[in-house]
């Protein structure tokens, strides 16, 4: 692997060439807006969701925005050309977390992805993923062919495999499908011959076959059997998205208002305040809430794509577009699923669900994704 091409030194300041542009003025405001609207949305959603709960999970959501938006800024003062530069070591420590937590993770949804620092709980594999986001922008920025070559791809599969293999290994089907889109993203801008692609879609075809004879638990095709047939069992698999969809149906235009939705407030809903969250948003704030924080996804998903079309460097374009190729899919898969278009994993929903290590991840990516924008006139 090539070293980045860039002299790093002094990149842990905030450049200073080409003062007269590059200023705060230049930073995509709508993205950052957007990111900060979306969580405060999701702190009332989850108050709600969690009024009648054992436990009142406001608090700490409150503190996971908190210690996201510390977290957006200090990505943000760091050139991303330094994290490039050390992305095989900070990928390699990702992977060692994700294998840390099949021995010694503890289970909690029915998969085995928490580490436990004293009263601190976090998911490695969600901050596994930024990290493998970096190096593969680092791995295909080198390439300078039209398309990427055959060990190059080997290179970037291989990158992807390890931490969904381990992912896997922890009963998280969910979270490792999560790499597919992203990586996909990537490749199609990097350039991937015709052919290539129609390989890798028969070859997904096949793993899927796979990952459903030897990979997937018996909970776990029961959700896909339901999907197929949502009669086959109302009241066990089918229970969470039949109770969705009465949730998001009775929010009607104005929904039910604030901490008065049935499916929520009377426990009918499970998973209410993680994956589920966006049902009590449509049952309480109706289409009208929906429309909202859809705009406001839109606006965070348009305003990455045109960093990702400003950006100066090969690198800086590919990891925008990863980064965001991951976002969107996390957004469609999460809507689509609570109202039965897709089978139930444990996708979440971004900013809105409920999870300190989901939420330090979301506010990461937009900090990244900002201070990509603000170097672009600086790393090309």
């Amino acid at each position: 692997m090539r070293p980045i091409s860039r002299s790093i030194s002094g990149s842990f300041r905030l450049p200073d060439e080409r003062a007269s542009l590059h200023t705060l003025a230049n930073v995509r405001w709508g993205l950052l807006v957007a990111a900060v609207l979306l969580a405060g949305i999701g702190l009332v959603v989850v108050a709600s969701a969690s009024a009648t709960m054992h436990v009142n999970y406001l608090p700490r959501q409150a503190l996971a925005v908190a210690l996201g938006l510390m977290a957006m800024m200090l990505i943000f003062s760091v050139d991303y050309q330094v994290l490039l530069s050390l992305s095989l070591p900070i990928y390699a420590a990702a992977i060692a977390l994700l294998a840390l937590v099949l021995l010694v993770g503890h289970r909690a949804g029915g998969a085995q992805s928490w580490l436990s620092l004293g009263p601190l709980h976090f998911q490695p594999s969600e901050i596994a993923k930024l990290m493998t986001a970096i190096l593969l922008a680092r791995v295909l920025a080198d390439a300078d062919q039209r398309y990427v070559g055959a060990r190059r791809l080997a290179l970037v599969l291989a990158v992807v495999a390890v931490p969904m293999f381990l992912v896997v290994m922890e009963r998280d089907l969910g979270g490792a499908v999560m790499y597919l889109p992203m990586v996909a993203g990537m490749l199609l801008v990097a350039g991937v011959r015709p052919r290539i692609r129609f390989l890798a879609s028969v070859s997904l075809v096949v793993v899927c076959a796979l990952v459903w004879s030897f990979a997937l638990l018996p909970y776990q095709r029961d959700r896909i059997a339901t999907f197929l047939n949502p009669g086959r069992d109302p009241l066990g698999a089918g229970y969470q998205v039949r109770q969705s969809k009465i949730a998001v149906g009775s929010g009607e235009l104005t929904g039910r208002g604030f901490m008065r939705g049935t499916q929520s407030q009377l426990r009918f809903l499970p998973a209410r305040h993680t994956d589920f969250i966006f049902s009590v948003l449509a049952e309480e704030w109706g289409f009208l809430g929906v429309a909202t924080v859809f705009g406001l996804f839109g606006l965070f998903i348009f305003k990455g794509v045109q960093v990702a079309l400003r950006a100066r460097d090969r690198a800086g374009i590919l990891l925008v577009v990863g980064l965001i190729s991951g976002f969107a899919f996390h957004v469609l898969y999460n809507t689509a699923m609570v109202i039965g278009l897709l089978p139930v994993t444990g996708v979440p929903l971004p900013f809105l669900s409920y999870g300190g290590s989901f939420m330090l991840l979301n506010f990461m990516v937009t900090g990244l994704i900002l201070g990509i924008d603000f170097r672009r006139y600086v790393n090309r």
